[in-house]
């Protein structure tokens, strides 16, 4: 096997959540292009079908499934359905999260468990659901196969540092990287679990941003690579993670974030002591 193959993932069968755009869009079609077959899922059915249309441009089989995926039980059926429609399972992308900004007084209890559940549960019983049938298509597999049975989370640049306005979503996403490293060891050693530090990428999460050129400017300013990314950034390291290239990874989460160490913009969220 020469190097540039080990990036593949021939004959492999992904589910990836919150794919109707961004993030999401552009990983399920990269895993089509490297070899896999994907069931994607989110709340618009209208996104889906583009995105759906593109992967199967590759010569890939999609499944699109228009779900209320912070409805727990609809997201946990993902796998069986992947299984059932697509034949196997292999890799699991847990996209799907994501919290607005709120000042800290604003941020009721019920808005933190919220994010909690959005960013962190989805993961888990999503997982979960798939544990079972990762270990199934394993049977009768050789070893680099089974390197391939793969669990990436989609965690952000928030989750490892702080910025005022951010109180539920960075702690949901900081829970969500620790929750890999934990899932990394329970699962090990048959399934593999790493995630993303996502930085800042040119999606609609980031449209308040683009839309200032203040803000676009001291986010720019702040990135070593004065750039923000593109979803293309974030899907390589998925791809990277899902195949045999990162096959001797487990419990790691990679910085894709432009080289930013402290991501502080002034969003207008007042000095609540002062």
């Amino acid at each position: 096997m020469s190097i540039l193959d080990r990036f593949g993932v021939p004959g492999t069968v992904a589910v990836v959540t919150g794919a109707g755009r961004g993030l999401g869009a552009a990983t399920a079609v990269a895993l089509a292009e490297a070899g896999s077959d994907v069931l994607i899922s989110a709340r618009t059915e209208s996104q889906l079908e583009e995105v759906a249309a593109q992967v199967r441009a590759t010569g890939r089989r999609c499944v699109s499934v228009a779900a209320d995926l912070s409805d727990l039980d609809a997201v946990a059926g993902l796998a069986q359905t992947a299984y059932d429609e697509l034949g196997r399972l292999d890799i699991v992308v847990n996209n799907v999260g994501g919290t607005g900004p709120r000042g800290f007084l604003d941020t009721s209890p019920g808005y933190l468990e919220r994010a909690f559940s959005f960013n962190v549960s989805t993961a888990h019983v999503l997982t979960r659901a798939a544990v079972p049938l990762l270990l199934k298509t394993l049977e009768g597999e050789d070893e680099a196969s089974a390197a391939q049975k793969s669990v990436v989370t989609v965690s952000s640049t928030m989750g490892r540092s702080a910025d005022r306005g951010f109180v539920a979503y960075g702690t949901a996403k900081a829970a969500l990287a620790h929750w890999t490293k934990m899932a990394a060891q329970d699962l090990s050693p048959r399934i593999r679990v790493n995630g993303i530090y996502v930085g800042s990428i040119m999606t609609s999460a980031l449209e308040m941003v683009a839309g200032d050129p203040n803000l676009m400017g001291q986010l720019e300013g702040k990135t070593p690579l004065g750039r923000v990314g593109e979803p293309a950034d974030i899907a390589a390291g998925v791809l990277y993670l899902s195949s045999r290239a990162g096959q001797y990874l487990t419990g790691k989460l990679l910085e894709i974030d432009g080289g930013i160490q402290q991501p502080t913009l002034d969003l207008g969220f007042p000095d609540v002591t002062a």
